[in-house]
């Protein structure tokens, strides 16, 4: 399978936090007020290895980084105490590109879910909050599959959802270990890096790696129908159940 969109795909996966939610900076500063609050040292540079992945990952690896006595139990919960209220003084802001796509998307008829590592009950209120929840036809959480990204669960379980075949996918992603999830899962990813550049690996696949989601739309609306006709148009007339 080739490693760029040759077709119009029956369902597009979405990552959330950094793809569709301009949500990556506030967690970075999260984790600096939660260190701050604990009265503890933080790694600056552990923040980008975060990127992407589950709640027990961002665990093991703040662990494997500080050590077994360092309060990580406690600096997760004031993550979360810190990132609710930068949200709530700040807001929540859309990635350039999201309305178009959006629109696109629902003329087109194409299914979409959400495949996110926040856990689905934070994930589906961002969303609401963001005026997107409503526009999907499925979320999966980080919490809902045995292994988070760059496993293929989360996509994998997004295609069985939402009824279409997994190689039959696109996928829109910010992060290394989304887009290797993708793959993992025989999905084709488009990369919109965020806050760090694709890795060496991701660069030597050859694959698409654009810098906005305008830029990403661009190339999915000049991506042939398959000849089986337009597709997605069933599926896309449900929605996500809360």
């Amino acid at each position: 399978m080739s490693p760029r969109p040759s077709r119009r795909p029956a369902a597009i996966i979405l990552d959330m936090d950094g793809t569709l939610l301009d949500t990556e900076p506030l967690a970075a500063r999260a984790w600096g007020d939660a260190a701050a609050a604990l009265g503890v040292a933080f790694d600056p540079g552990l923040p980008g290895r975060l990127i992407g992945r589950s709640f027990a990952d961002c665990r093991a690896l703040i662990v494997e980084r500080h050590g077994g006595r360092y309060p990580t139990d406690a600096l997760m919960s004031r993550w979360h105490a810190a990132y609710d209220a930068i949200v709530e003084r700040e807001g929540l802001e859309l990635k350039p590109g999201v309305v178009e796509l959006f629109a696109w998307l629902d003329a087109e008829g194409i299914a979409r879910a959400v495949a996110t590592s926040t856990r689905r009950e934070r994930a589906y209120a961002k969303l609401q909050r963001a005026a997107l929840a409503s526009r999907l036809h499925a979320l999966v959480g980080g919490d809902e599959v045995g292994r988070g990204k760059p496993a293929p669960d989360i996509f994998l379980e997004a295609a069985a959802r939402l009824g279409v075949d997994p190689t039959s996918c696109i996928v829109l992603e910010d992060s290394d270990a989304g887009v290797r999830g993708a793959l993992a899962a025989g999905m084709v990813p488009i990369m919109i890096p965020d806050l760090l550049p694709p890795s060496p690996d991701i660069v030597a696949a050859n694959l698409l790696v654009v810098d906005t989601l305008h830029h990403a739309l661009a190339c999915l609306a000049a991506l042939p129908h398959p000849a089986t006709g337009t597709p997605g148009r069933e599926t896309a007339r449900r929605t996500i159940v809360r």
